[in-house]
């Protein structure tokens, strides 16, 4: 065990089963010991970043119907909405007041809306709004082109021609379709989750990639998942970070219980050391909360992710840990580093905001 973790703490590539063993076997210490030498190998500068934006849903409307997901209306729904365009850039506008470079759009697969409504949106952002436009994870694109008849490729021409400038990595769940079928069966399978990812990176669009765990998976089932990852960024090399996160049961119609912060910190350093080729791994203060996000700066993990201005769908599943960037900042200051204003792309921007307490409201 020792070998096979200095081996993987000194960047030799982990296989399926090593890294099994290592997960299943391995003290949660010398796992972070390890994830936490090659997060100073890959970075060796002691900073922490994070990106201030929001997260804009713009339909809550989705006919997918996944067990796991507490923040979604059903068709025909009295609560289900399709934001205005006011709405949309009041949030934007609220942004980009609080310091923020970019949106995440994310929303249902919503039948009522067409590729026509997606170039619009996008249009009317770039047009009104200096931002980033990060949005449509891969079950909205697959989704979007079996609607509207057109190929994945031709959707994600459209899109980025309308102004979209990179995708999040959400809908990945579990990327093994034994798993898929249990928890979103309407949902894309984990192949087509993959091709889109590859279409998108060949097209020059970088993108992340996530990882929820803690439901109806085993663990061998989240070693292929970070193995998939890892093959398709050796590939594209499109990755520019990994985000896992724990499923949050309350509200939803899954039966699971929640996953420790001693598991999620195991799965963390399981990530750092499994995807050795993908530069960056986010720690989930939304699902963790802080004291736990703080402690995963020594698991692997060398980014906390957004401010998350607006954030609904982890809120659905009574979640409510709330940071600002003050907060984010102090979090990483008093475990002894630097904190960073980043972008998408993680290049780094401002030093430190321009008054305490922006963003995260």
């Amino acid at each position: 065990m020792r070998d096979l973790l200095d081996r993987a703490a000194s960047g030799e590539r982990l296989g399926r089963d090593q890294a099994l063993t290592l997960f299943q076997e391995a003290d949660l210490l010398d796992l972070a010991a390890a994830a936490d030498a090659v997060r100073w190998r890959l970075h060796p500068a002691p900073r922490v970043t994070y990106v201030v934006d929001r997260n804009i849903n713009y339909t809550n409307i989705c006919q997918s119907g996944c067990l796991f997901c507490a923040f979604y209306k059903k068709p025909g729904d009295p609560a289900g909405y399709v934001l205005s365009w006011e709405e949309l850039d009041q949030k934007i506008e609220q942004t980009v007041a609080l310091g923020g470079r970019q949106v995440l759009l994310q929303g249902g697969l919503n039948p009522e809306l067409d590729l026509g409504f997606y170039r619009e949106l996008l249009q009317r952002i770039t047009a009104r709004h200096s931002i980033h436009v990060h949005g449509f994870s891969p079950p909205e694109i697959v989704w979007l082109a079996g609607r509207t008849g057109c190929s994945v490729e031709r959707v994600l021409r459209e899109l980025v021609a309308a102004g979209l400038g990179s995708i999040p990595g959400g809908g990945a769940e579990i990327l093994v379709d034994e798993v898929r079928r249990k928890i979103s069966p309407e949902k894309c399978t984990a192949a087509e989750w993959l091709a889109v990812m590859r279409l998108a990176h060949f097209s020059g669009l970088r993108t992340t990639a996530t990882m929820m765990f803690g439901h109806v998976e085993r663990d061998e089932h989240r070693v292929e998942h970070l193995i998939k990852i890892r093959e398709l960024q050796d590939e594209t090399n499109g990755f520019t970070a990994f985000i896992p996160w724990t499923f949050q049961p309350e509200n939803t119609r899954l039966a699971a219980s929640k996953a420790t912060a001693v598991e999620y910190l195991r799965t963390l350093t399981l990530c750092r050391l499994v995807l050795d080729n993908v530069p960056h791994i986010q720690a989930s203060w939304v699902t963790q909360g802080a004291k736990i996000a703080q402690a995963a700066l020594a698991f692997g993990a060398d980014d906390l992710g957004s401010t998350m201005i607006e954030e609904n769908v982890v809120a659905a599943a009574g979640v409510s840990f709330r940071l600002s960037e003050a907060d984010l900042i102090h979090l990483i200051e008093s475990a002894g580093l630097m904190a960073r204003r980043r972008d998408c792309f993680y290049n780094l921007l401002l030093d430190r905001p321009a008054a305490a307490g922006q963003g995260g409201g």
